[in-house]
């Protein structure tokens, strides 16, 4: 039974206005658009049978992204070897830009998908909210559920390894 019948309209508004930013970040999380719709299906079901675990006034999209992180920690952990990555034309249905002009954009768009891809899990979740969706540090420490710290301590890793890979000539990345 869903208690998200007991949120108000604007709540209801607030997490449908996410579904594009969630789909997005679970797009990152994933690393193709398929395994980030059944994230993001996955993580609206949890939301809707635990909705009276959201505390109002608190973040919607810390809560939910929250959840969609920790269901594709799971789904990982049922499913060791699924780690295949999308070409970049996957991403034509990405809200906000036209996905064919997205990719015809260009191989740094490429380069950089690629190189976000590589990098470790806790790394791309970072680079994911703080980069993608803008979080604080802050925030993403609550959604990551990690100190603020560790949140910076990654994100400067992470930036590191984007630049060393992105400085490399193509066909010298490994």
């Amino acid at each position: 039974m869903s208690h998200l019948m007991n949120a108000d309209e604007p709540t209801r508004q607030a997490l449908v206005a996410l579904l594009p930013r969630l789909r997005r970040f679970a797009r990152v999380l994933t690393g193709n658009l398929a395994d980030a719709d059944d994230v993001v299906q996955t993580s609206l079901e949890k939301a809707m049978l635990n909705w009276d675990q959201w505390q109002p006034g608190t973040r919607l999209d810390s809560w939910l992204f929250r959840i969609a992180r920790n269901t594709w920690i799971d789904d990982r952990r049922r499913a060791h070897n699924r780690a295949g990555h999308n070409d970049i034309n996957a991403m034509i249905d990405l809200a906000g830009d036209d996905g064919v002009a997205l990719a015809e954009a260009g191989d740094a768009a490429r380069k950089v998908r690629a190189a976000v891809d590589r990098l470790p899990p806790e790394q791309r979740d970072v680079v994911a909210l703080v980069m993608l969706e803008e979080f604080s540090y802050r925030d993403a420490a609550e959604a990551l559920e990690v100190p603020i710290g560790t949140v910076m301590s990654r994100l400067s890793r992470a930036k590191a390894a984007l630049a060393k890979v992105l400085a490399m000539p193509e066909g010298m990345v490994q």
